[in-house]
């Protein structure tokens, strides 16, 4: 005979609610970012600020990592911040970097997606060239922008679910 046993524990609302407080407050953020792709935001502002300064840090590795160097950074201190976070137990702040990463995928996949049509305005006006139509058209993949565009919104998606999630992930 199996003998089966019950947990007769109350189930603690508080500590429940507390662990995702945090998601319950992203899922619209998230909602929002993916409603309004390709929409200028104040964030985009920031956005801005970390690729240009991504453009001067790799600047010493030739043009194509140069000029991929603005999307690596859009990447990397999220990535940065996701790592503290992690190392230190903060669920919190992994989701909040999370979201951030989340973000700047969609912002990087409006300007991948921009390549053929180069329509979007560039910091430097007409004297800068388009990053991402360098890029694709260095590797023979220009005529794949929106595909790549894509791409980063799907791993938009992803980063935004693992976001989420993130009280099933990590645990108090």
């Amino acid at each position: 005979m199996i003998k089966m046993e019950i947990d007769a524990r109350p189930i603690d609302r508080f500590n429940f609610i507390k662990r995702w407080f945090v998601s319950i407050l992203i899922i619209p953020v998230v909602i929002y970012l993916l409603a309004n792709r390709g929409e200028y935001g104040l964030i985009d502002n920031f956005d801005l600020v970390i690729h240009e300064a991504g453009h001067f840090f790799f600047s010493f590795f030739g043009k194509f990592i140069y000029t991929l160097g603005g999307t690596l950074m859009q990447i990397m201190l999220p990535l940065l911040f996701i790592w503290y976070f992690f190392k230190n137990y903060y669920r919190t702040g992994i989701q909040l970097s999370l979201l951030f990463l989340g973000q700047n995928m969609i912002n990087i996949s409006v300007y991948a997606a921009d390549a053929q049509a180069r329509k979007l305005p560039l910091l430097g006006g007409n004297k800068v060239y388009h990053d991402w139509h360098y890029l694709l058209g260095e590797i023979n993949l220009l005529q794949y922008d929106a595909v790549v565009g894509y791409v980063f919104v799907g791993l938009a998606v992803l980063v935004f679910a693992i976001s989420i999630l993130m009280p099933l992930i990590i645990r108090d």
